[in-house]
C-alpha cells in the first residue's frame, strides 16, 4: 500500500528544472557580461558554504516537484575544485527527488580540466556524481580566434579533454562555437565546423558574437570602437548563418531552435524549458527563477548574498509551516520579484516558444490561457503568414526559415499593448 501511494503521489508531482550559478573563473574573456570573476580559494570556499546552505533551506519545500533538469554554469564551474561539484548535487539529492532519467549539465571549459591530475580528475568525478551531459565552452577552432577572445585555452587542449571525456562514457555532450568575430572570414569559419561535425558531439550550440556594454570587446568593437571595422558587415553574418545552417543539416543534426542543433533525441532538456515557459529555480549568485508565473533572481552582489545566507541564524528545520513552498525567501536574498501579468504570460509563451523550430501548440495556449490563439494574435499571425514569416497548421505555429531570419523583429510584434 506504501509503495502504491508513493508511485500515485509521483504522477502528480510538477516538473521543476534547477540552475547552479558557479561565478568563478580563471579570467574574465573580453566579450563576457556574465556575472562571473576570479577568486582565490577561500573566496571560493566561502561561496560554496552559502550555496549549500541556500540548497537546504529548500528541504521539504519542494515536495510537489520532481527533478528533470540541472545545469551547472558561471563563470566557469570546471575551474572550481571537483569536490565541490560534486558536494553539491549531493546536497541536491538530498533536498529534492529526481527523475531516474534527469539530465545534469555542466559547463566546461577546456582549459580547466586537469588531464593528469590523480587526485582530481575532474571529467570522471563528474561522471562518478551523475552528470550525465558536458557543454564545452569551446567558441572556436582556431588558436588566434582563442586568443582574441580572451579565452584560456587551445584547440589541441580541448580536442585532448573531448576525447578523455569520450573514454570516460560521456555520450552527450555539447559544443559552444561562436561566429561573428572580428577579422573571421567565411572559409576559416566552414573549415572549423566542418572538423567539429568529424567529431560528431549530440549537440552544437552557434552563436553569433554580440558586443555587450562594459566588456574590453565594446571599447573596442562598440559603436565608437577603434577597430569596429574589422567586425564581418551584416551580409558577411548573413553568409555564416546560412553556411551554418547548410553544414550541420547535412552532417545529420536537427536544428531544434534558431540557434541550436541536435542530433535526434538529444535536444538540451533543460533549453528547452526556458523557451516552454517551464518551472525553473535559480541558485547561487545572481540566479534567476521562475515559479508558477512569479519571476525572480538571486542578488548580484556577492558581498549581500553571503552575509544574508551566513550569517542568517533561521533554523531552516524550523520553518513556520504556512511558508513551505517554493516561493518563500527566507534569507531575503531575491530581487526584483515579479508576479507575471496574464497578458505578460502569454507574449512570453508565444516568443520563447517560436524561438524553437517546432513552434508553438494552439491547444497548449488553449489551455493555459482559456481563450483560443486567435483572439489573442489573430491579427498579428493572419499579418505574418502573409508576409511569409509563419506557418500554421492545425495544430501548431512555427517560424518559416525567412522568419527565423530576421525573428527579433518578427517576435516583438507578439508584445501585447
Amino acid at each position: 500500500m506504501d509503495k502504491k501511494k508513493r508511485i500515485d503521489r509521483g504522477t502528480w508531482k510538477k516538473e521543476l528544472r534547477l540552475y547552479v550559478h558557479v561565478p568563478f573563473c580563471v579570467r574574465k574573456c573580453y566579450y563576457c557580461d556574465f556575472l562571473s570573476g576570479p577568486s582565490n580559494q577561500e573566496g571560493i570556499d566561502t561561496y560554496f558554504e552559502a550555496l549549500y546552505k541556500e540548497i537546504n533551506s529548500y528541504k521539504n519545500r519542494g515536495d510537489d516537484y520532481r527533478i528533470s533538469s540541472v545545469f551547472i554554469g558561471g563563470g566557469t564551474p570546471s575551474c572550481v575544485d571537483s569536490g565541490k561539484i560534486v558536494r553539491t548535487l549531493e546536497e541536491l539529492k538530498n533536498v529534492f527527488e529526481f527523475k531516474k532519467e534527469a539530465e545534469i549539465t555542466i559547463e566546461v571549459n577546456p582549459g580547466t580540466v586537469e588531464m593528469d591530475s590523480i587526485a582530481d580528475n575532474k571529467l570522471l568525478n563528474y561522471k562518478k556524481a551523475g552528470i550525465n551531459r558536458l557543454s564545452f565552452g569551446l567558441q572556436s577552432t582556431i588558436d588566434s580566434e582563442l586568443k582574441l577572445l580572451g579565452r584560456i585555452h587551445t584547440y589541441a587542449q580541448f580536442e585532448d579533454n573531448y576525447k578523455l571525456a569520450r573514454n570516460l562514457g560521456f555520450n552527450n555532450i555539447n559544443i559552444d562555437l561562436m561566429s561573428a568575430l572580428p577579422g573571421q572570414n567565411i572559409k576559416t569559419w566552414e573549415e572549423g565546423l566542418v572538423k567539429i561535425c568529424k567529431l560528431e558531439p549530440e549537440h552544437i550550440s552557434a552563436y553569433s558574437l554580440i558586443i555587450e556594454e562594459g566588456t574590453p570587446f565594446y571599447e573596442m568593437y562598440g559603436p565608437e570602437g577603434r577597430m569596429k571595422d574589422k567586425l564581418p558587415s551584416e551580409e558577411e553574418e548573413g553568409e555564416i548563418y546560412n553556411l551554418t545552417r547548410e553544414i550541420l543539416l547535412s552532417a545529420g543534426y536537427q536544428r531544434y531552435e534558431i540557434s541550436n542543433y541536435a542530433k535526434q533525441g538529444y535536444e538540451c532538456s533543460h533549453n528547452l524549458a526556458y523557451w516552454e515557459v517551464d518551472n525553473y529555480l535559480g541558485l547561487g549568485l545572481g540566479a534567476a527563477s521562475l515559479i508558477n508565473n512569479q519571476r525572480f533572481h538571486n542578488t548580484y552582489k556577492l558581498e549581500e548574498y553571503l552575509d544574508l545566507i551566513l550569517n542568517n541564524n533561521t533554523k531552516l528545520n524550523s520553518l513556520d509551516s504556512t511558508n513551505t513552498n517554493l516561493e518563500y525567501d527566507p534569507f531575503n536574498i531575491r530581487k526584483d520579484i515579479e508576479v507575471l501579468s496574464k497578458n505578460q504570460q502569454m507574449e512570453e509563451f508565444m516568443f520563447l516558444g517560436l524561438r524553437k523550430t517546432k513552434g508553438i501548440s494552439k491547444e497548449t495556449f488553449y489551455n493555459k490561457f482559456g481563450l483560443s490563439i486567435y483572439e489573442i494574435y489573430g491579427n498579428v499571425l493572419n499579418k505574418l503568414e502573409k508576409q511569409g514569416l509563419i506557418t500554421t497548421d492545425d495544430k501548431r505555429i512555427w517560424l518559416t526559415d525567412y522568419g527565423i531570419d530576421i525573428s527579433n523583429r518578427v517576435l516583438a510584434d507578439f508584445l501585447l499593448d
